[in-house]
């Protein structure tokens, strides 16, 4: 039976799965364990295919990042300058490639997540739409006219600048690379060290939500002018609050103003702002769809 595999590289996990050639929606096996050091937590992952070496068909790769995309670069397939300590600069791709001949695709774990929710998730039948994790950090992958932004290097949306009132949120930030960007006033990580408490911990009520939804508001209005996205997917673990979403919506019909008319935002927001399908699954599908990506270029 031929195989399919991917690797959903997180910050905080790896996600490692089989599906078949026939269905490769749906995981014949998974494994989830903690993102360690690059040594361990990559070999783990290699040891996970060893059973179906045989049968696969080819591998995708869905990496927390920033990544280097670049085929030509000598350290393509790296991690590059993350803030997660000790890495920078941790060779991904080649340890996979050494272990199995077959065809392998590397993207950020973003624009995998993308792609799967196009193939088999809540963008189907679109082709311009944006898909947002906010969790350990804050990550934006992006369709345009049916393909994935990549250009300089690949979209880095958790740092894009969001206003920052230091009267009503003296929180100075805490990514460390820009201080008070998207990332490092939303993120999970960004929510303890303000709070003082997990994200998941804080009650509905808190005044934590607002303030997160208000972030995340002011982020999508530069992505909603900049990329005109016909429908932004929000996920990660943060996300994962119910009372969230609502509160996104509104705040983003309100920080636009009206200045965007477009009927499916202003009459159904409920529709543009969505949580992925794939669930859970939307990086570890999103791999296995740049799998079927790698076979099919190397068969041109």
């Amino acid at each position: 039976m031929g195989l399919f595999g991917g690797i959903e590289a997180g910050g905080t996990k790896f996600v490692c799965a089989v599906a078949s050639v026939a269905r490769p929606c749906e995981v014949l096996a998974e494994e989830r364990f903690p993102t360690t050091t690059p040594v361990d937590t990559i070999k783990r992952a290699v040891d996970f295919f060893e059973p179906y070496a045989a049968d696969l068909h080819g591998l995708g790769i869905a990496s927390f990042g920033p990544v280097d995309l670049d085929r030509s670069s000598p350290t393509y397939g790296f991690v590059t300058t993350t803030p997660k300590p000790n890495w920078s600069y941790a060779d991904l791709v080649g340890p996979v490639a050494e272990a199995y001949a077959v065809p392998i695709a590397f993207d950020t774990d973003v624009n995998g997540a993308a792609l799967g929710e196009h193939r088999w998730g809540a963008a189907r039948g679109l082709d311009t739409f944006c898909y947002f994790t906010i969790g350990t950090g804050i990550g934006g992958g992006a369709m345009v006219n049916g393909a994935m932004v990549h250009g300089l290097l690949h979209p880095e949306m958790g740092h894009l600048i969001v206003p920052h009132d230091l009267v009503t949120d003296p929180f100075k930030g805490c990514c460390p690379f820009h201080g008070d960007c998207f990332e490092g006033m939303a993120s999970g990580p960004a929510m303890e060290r303000r709070w003082g408490a997990r994200a998941e911990s804080l009650p509905p009520d808190h005044p934590a939500w607002d303030l997160e939804a208000t972030y995340i508001a002011e982020a999508f209005r530069s992505v909603v002018c900049i990329l005109s996205p016909q429908r932004i997917i929000l996920g990660g673990g943060v996300m994962s609050q119910p009372h969230v979403l609502p509160l996104v919506r509104s705040k983003l019909l309100g920080t636009l103003n009206g200045y965007i008319q477009a009927k499916s935002l202003l009459d159904d927001v409920e529709s543009y702002i969505v949580a992925p399908s794939l669930g859970n699954q939307s990086g570890v599908l999103g791999a296995i769809a740049l799998g079927m990506r790698a076979v099919a270029e190397a068969a041109l």
